[in-house]
C-alpha cells in the first residue's frame, strides 16, 4: 500500500470513497465532485493537508486535515479498513511537524463508529456545539426606548477579547481582529457594541445579514457545521446561515440586560431586511451564554467536539 499527498484528479475518487464509507450513517449526504473540486481549487489550499492510500493503483482511502487541528475520520472503501490507522498517524506526524498541539474532531454525535474511533486514538470530548433558532415573533416583549449600541472599533477588540476569552477559538486579540475585520463573508458593519460610561464596550453583538445565506430551519442541526459569526467559530470553516446573532460579554449580573439590550438591537436590523427568524450557536464550556440562549431561544441540536494534545 502507498500513502501519498494530493494530486491532481483525486476529487473523483475522493468522494467515491467517501459515498461508499458512510452511505449508512444517519444524515449522510453523498459528497459530490463538485463539491470536493471546489475545496482543492479554493484559495489556500494545502495538497500536502491530504493523504491518500492507493493500492493496485486505485485510492481506497483517505484522511486530512485543517492548518486549525481539525482532523478527519480516515474513510475506507469497505474491505481496506486496514489503511485507517496508517493514514491518521501521517495526519497527527504532519501537524507535529508544523506545530500544532491541539488537534480536534467534530462530527454528528450518532456516528458511534467514529467517536470510538477518534476515542481510541486519545481523544476526549471537550465541548458540544448548540444550535438554536428564534421566531421574531417569539421575541420578549422590547423596550420602547431602542438600546444604545454603537459601532464596532479597531480599537475596542483587546477589551472585547477580555470579555470572554475562554468563549473564543482566536488565541489573542490580533486574531479576533483579523476575524472581525477580514472576512471575506461578513464585514465589521454587521457588529455593534454596548459601551461603559468611560467609552469602554462591555459587550458586542453581531448580526449576519445576508438574506443569500441559508435558512438555520433548514440545515440539520446535529451536522458538525460552525456556523459564520458565532464567537468561537474563529478560524473555522463555517455554514452561512442568514439571521445568525452571537454576542459576547462576561459572566456577571449583567448579563442578561445586556444580552437582551443586543438581541432586541439584532432583532430591528433583521426586521429591516425582512428576515422572520434568529439563529444562534453557542460552546457548552461558556455556561453563561448558554444560559441565555436556552432562556429566549429554541434549541435546534447540537454536536460533539473532541480534542487531543499532541506530544
Amino acid at each position: 500500500m502507498e500513502i501519498r499527498n494530493y494530486q491532481a484528479g483525486d476529487e473523483k475518487h475522493q468522494a467515491e470513497v467517501y459515498n461508499e464509507a458512510a452511505a449508512d450513517l444517519p444524515g449522510f449526504k453523498p459528497a459530490t465532485v463538485a463539491e470536493v473540486e471546489r475545496r482543492c481549487q479554493a484559495r489556500g489550499f494545502d495538497p500536502a493537508s491530504r493523504f491518500y492510500a492507493v493500492e493496485n493503483g486505485r485510492i481506497v482511502a483517505y484522511a486530512m486535515f485543517n492548518a486549525n487541528g481539525r482532523v478527519n475520520f480516515p474513510w475506507c472503501r469497505p474491505g481496506f479498513e486496514h489503511a485507517r490507522q496508517p493514514l491518521f498517524d501521517k495526519v497527527i506526524q504532519a501537524l507535529k511537524d508544523r506545530g500544532v498541539q491541539t488537534v480536534f474532531a467534530a462530527y454528528r454525535s450518532d456516528w458511534t463508529e467514529q467517536w470510538e474511533f477518534f476515542q481510541s486514538q486519545g481523544f476526549a470530548k471537550k465541548r458540544d456545539m448548540l444550535n438554536y433558532v428564534l421566531e421574531l415573533a417569539s421575541m420578549p416583549t422590547r423596550t420602547k426606548q431602542p438600546p444604545a449600541v454603537t459601532p464596532l472599533r479597531r480599537e475596542d477588540v483587546p477589551a472585547i477579547y477580555q470579555l470572554a476569552p475562554h468563549a473564543l477559538r482566536a488565541a489573542t486579540a490580533a486574531e479576533l481582529e483579523n476575524h472581525l475585520f477580514r472576512n471575506p463573508y461578513f464585514s465589521a458593519e454587521c457588529c455593534f457594541v454596548r459601551r461603559n460610561s468611560d467609552g469602554t464596550p462591555n459587550s458586542i453583538g453581531i448580526l449576519i445579514q445576508n438574506a443569500d445565506y441559508a435558512d438555520p430551519r433548514q440545515v440539520d442541526p446535529q451536522a458538525p457545521c460552525y456556523r459564520l459569526g458565532a464567537f468561537g467559530t474563529e478560524g473555522m470553516n463555517t455554514k452561512r446561515i442568514r439571521g445568525l446573532f452571537s454576542f459576547l460579554a462576561p459572566d456577571d449580573e449583567h448579563l442578561m440586560p445586556r444580552g437582551l439590550a443586543l438581541l432586541e438591537t439584532a432583532a430591528s436590523k433583521a426586521e429591516e431586511r425582512n428576515l422572520t427568524v434568529l439563529a444562534g450557536q453557542v460552546p457548552s464550556d461558556a455556561p453563561h451564554l448558554v444560559a441565555f440562549y436556552d432562556a429566549f431561544f429554541q434549541k435546534q441540536g447540537s454536536f460533539p467536539v473532541y480534542e487531543r494534545t499532541l506530544g
